[in-house]
C-alpha cells in the first residue's frame, strides 16, 4: 500500500508545490516558448513527474508505471474513442455531395455578412465543434465566411471568437467526461454546473460577432436576430446539459438556434445588408496556401502547428454556390446529426439505458494500484468503469454504421476513410495519451493534492484564481479537454480545502477555460492557414487578446458569484 504524502520535499508544503508544478510548468514553457509539437511536449512533462513521483514522492516505481498505464488506457477509452468516432462521422459526411448541400443551405438563407457570422461560424461552428473539432470548426467557418465575401482577417477573427461557447461540450463532451474521470465527481453534476455557467458566454457571443463584422452599425441593425440566436443556443446548452443528455449538448444547442434563427428571419429582417466587402474577393484567394496540400472533394489538408491535419474548403472547392438545395438534400445533408440525436435519445430511454447499464458497464480496480489518501482513505481514481456498449464513443460508432448505410457508403470505403482518420489523429492520439499518463502519475503520486492544499492557502481568493487555471491551460494547451485532466483534480483538492465546491471549481475550470481556446497556438494557426494568411498568429493574437480577457472577466464574476450566497443556489 502507497500512502501518498503532502509535504515530501524537505517537510515543506511551499517547496513540494513548486517541485510538484515542474512538470506543468516544463510543459507550457516547451508549447509557448519553445513552441515544441504537444506531443513532444506532454512526454516530456510525462517522464519528469514519473521521476519525481519515484523519487519526491516516494512513490513505488511499480505504481508509477501503473499510474501511467492507467492514464494511457482512459486516454484511449472513453476519450479517444470518442473523437476518432465522432471525426469519423464528419469525414464520412465530407465525402459525400450532402456536406456541400449543407454548406449551400445555410448560405442561400442570407447574403448579410452578419447574419451569415451568426448562422456559419456560430451554429455551424458549434455543429462541427460537437463532431469534429480540432481546428475544423474554425478553419471551415473561416473558408466559407470568405466565400461570402468577408475579407480574410476578419473571418479568421470571427471564427475563432465564435469557437468559444460551444468549446465546453465540444467533441460529444470529451472535456467534461475526462474532468469526471480525473476528478471523480458525478458527471451529471459537472454537466450540470458547466450548463449554468458557458450559457450566459453564448448570450453574448453573437452581438460580439455581429459587433465585429460591421461595428456599432451592425450591432444597432441586426441585434433582434443575434439575440434570438444567443437565447436559444444558451436556453438549449442549459436544457440539454442539465435535463437531457450531456453528449449532445452542442448538436441540440446549434439545430435548435439555427431553427430559431431561421423563424426570426422569416418575421424580421434588418434595415440594410452589408454584402462582399470586396467584389473581387473570391478571386484574390490564393489557389494554395503554405502549409496545405490537396485532399479530395474539393478540399484541402491543412496541417496544424500541432502536427494534426484537418480537412477545410480548399480554392478548387471555396464553397460559392449559395442555391438553395431541394428539400431532399437539406434532409440528407441534416440526415448524420438527426441520426445521432435519436441513437442518444434511444440510449436514454429508461429500460433502454437500465440494460445498457448492466450488460454494457464494467467496474474494476485498476490491477497493482493499492493509494491511499494522506487522510488514509482509498483514493477513487484507482477504479475504473468501463462503459464498452453505453459509452459515447460507440453510441457514434452506431450513428456512424447508420450514417454509412444511409448514404450508401460501402464498407471498404468507410473502413478507409476510419485508417485516415486514425492517420490524421496519430499525434493527437499520442498527446491525448501523454496527457492523461501524466495527470494519472501527478493525480495518484499526490502532486496534484500538494498543489491543491498549497492553492488553497489564498483561501476564498482561489474562486478568483480558478478560472485564470483553466483560461491558461487551454490558452497553452489548444485543448479544453487536456486542460480538464491536468488542473481538473488540482481544482476539486483546492475547493475541498478552502471550503467552496469542487463541483463548481472543477467545471469552472472547463467553462473559464474556453475563453483561452482563440489564443491558442493551434487555433491560430489553423485561422491564419485556412484564409490563406499564414504567419499572422501575431496579429489574429492581438486583435483577439482584448476579447478573450473580457470574457474571461465575465465568467470569472459569475463564477466568484456562485461561489457565495449570491448565486450559490445555482450550483447543484
Amino acid at each position: 500500500m502507497f500512502q501518498q504524502i503532502l509535504d515530501p520535499i524537505a517537510g515543506s508544503l511551499l517547496l513540494s508545490a513548486l517541485c510538484a508544478a515542474l512538470p506543468l510548468v516544463l510543459l507550457f514553457v516547451m508549447l509557448g516558448v519553445f513552441r515544441v509539437k504537444a506531443a513532444k511536449a506532454a512526454i516530456a512533462s510525462l517522464v519528469l513527474s514519473f521521476i519525481l513521483a519515484v523519487a519526491g514522492w516516494r512513490m513505488p516505481v511499480d505504481q508509477a508505471l501503473g499510474a501511467t498505464a492507467a492514464g494511457i488506457f482512459y486516454g484511449l477509452f472513453p476519450i479517444l474513442w470518442i473523437l476518432v468516432n465522432a471525426l469519423w462521422i464528419y469525414k464520412l459526411t465530407v465525402a459525400t455531395p450532402w456536406f456541400d448541400a449543407l454548406g449551400r443551405t445555410i448560405r442561400s438563407i442570407s447574403n448579410d455578412l452578419r447574419i451569415l457570422s451568426i448562422l456559419i461560424a456560430f451554429c455551424f461552428g458549434a455543429l462541427l465543434e460537437s463532431l469534429a473539432g480540432f481546428g475544423a470548426p474554425v478553419a471551415i467557418s473561416a473558408a466559407m465566411l470568405m466565400a461570402a465575401g468577408m475579407k480574410p482577417l476578419k473571418s479568421a477573427v470571427v471564427s475563432l471568437l465564435a469557437n468559444t461557447a460551444p468549446v465546453a461540450f465540444g467533441a460529444m463532451a470529451a472535456p467534461i467526461i475526462a474532468l469526471n474521470g480525473v476528478t471523480g465527481l458525478p458527471l451529471h453534476d459537472l454537466s450540470a454546473m458547466a450548463g449554468r455557467q458557458t450559457p450566459f458566454i453564448a448570450l453574448i457571443v453573437p452581438l460580439l460577432l455581429v459587433f465585429m463584422v460591421d461595428g456599432k452599425r451592425g450591432l444597432k441593425q441586426t441585434w433582434p436576430v443575434a439575440l434570438v440566436a444567443g437565447i436559444a443556443f444558451a436556453a438549449a446548452q442549459f436544457v440539454t446539459s442539465n435535463y437531457l443528455a450531456v453528449e449532445l449538448t452542442d448538436v441540440v444547442a446549434a439545430v435548435v438556434t439555427v431553427a430559431a434563427v431561421l423563424l426570426m428571419l422569416k418575421v424580421w429582417q434588418p434595415k440594410e445588408s452589408v454584402g462582399a466587402e470586396d467584389p473581387e474577393q473570391d478571386a484574390s484567394v490564393p489557389a494554395m496556401a503554405s502549409g496545405m496540400s490537396a485532399g479530395s472533394n474539393g478540399t484541402q489538408e491543412l496541417t496544424t502547428a500541432a502536427g494534426r491535419q484537418v480537412s477545410v474548403p480548399g480554392s478548387s472547392g471555396v464553397p460559392t454556390d449559395n442555391t438553395r438545395p431541394e428539400p431532399r438534400e437539406v434532409w440528407l445533408a441534416v440526415a448524420p446529426y438527426l441520426i445521432i440525436i435519436a441513437v442518444f435519445s434511444l440510449a436514454q430511454i429508461p429500460a433502454i439505458k437500465a440494460w445498457l447499464g448492466q450488460v454494457g458497464t464494467v467496474t474494476f480496480a485498476w490491477p497493482g494500484l493499492h493509494i491511499e489518501d494522506s487522510a488514509g482513505q482509498p483514493v477513487a481514481a484507482t477504479k475504473f468503469k468501463l462503459d464498452h456498449l453505453k459509452s459515447t464513443g460507440t453510441l457514434l460508432l452506431i450513428s456512424g454504421l447508420i450514417t454509412m448505410a444511409l448514404y450508401r457508403i460501402s464498407a471498404s470505403k468507410a473502413l478507409g476513410i476510419y485508417r485516415e482518420t486514425l492517420t490524421q489523429l496519430r499525434w493527437t492520439i499520442v498527446t491525448v495519451t501523454a496527457v492523461l499518463a501524466l495527470s494519472f502519475v501527478m493525480n495518484l503520486s499526490g502532486q496534484t493534492t500538494t498543489l491543491g492544499f498549497a492553492l488553497a492557502s489564498a483561501g476564498g481568493f482561489f474562486a478568483f484564481l480558478s478560472p485564470l487555471i483553466g483560461w491558461i491551460g487551454v490558452a497553452l494547451t489548444g485543448s479544453d479537454t487536456s486542460s480538464n485532466s491536468l488542473f481538473g483534480q488540482m481544482q476539486a483538492t483546492a475547493a475541498e480545502q478552502t471550503g467552496l465546491s469542487p463541483v463548481l471549481m472543477a467545471a469552472s475550470n472547463s467553462s473559464a477555460g474556453v475563453m483561452g481556446k482563440m489564443l491558442s497556438l493551434q487555433n491560430l494557426a489553423v485561422a491564419s492557414a485556412a484564409v490563406g494568411l499564414e504567419g499572422s498568429e501575431g496579429t489574429l493574437f492581438r486583435k483577439l487578446v482584448g476579447w478573450s480577457l473580457g470574457l474571461l472577466a465575465l465568467i470569472t464574476v459569475l463564477i466568484v458569484l456562485q461561489s457565495t450566497p449570491v448565486l450559490g443556489w445555482m450550483v447543484p
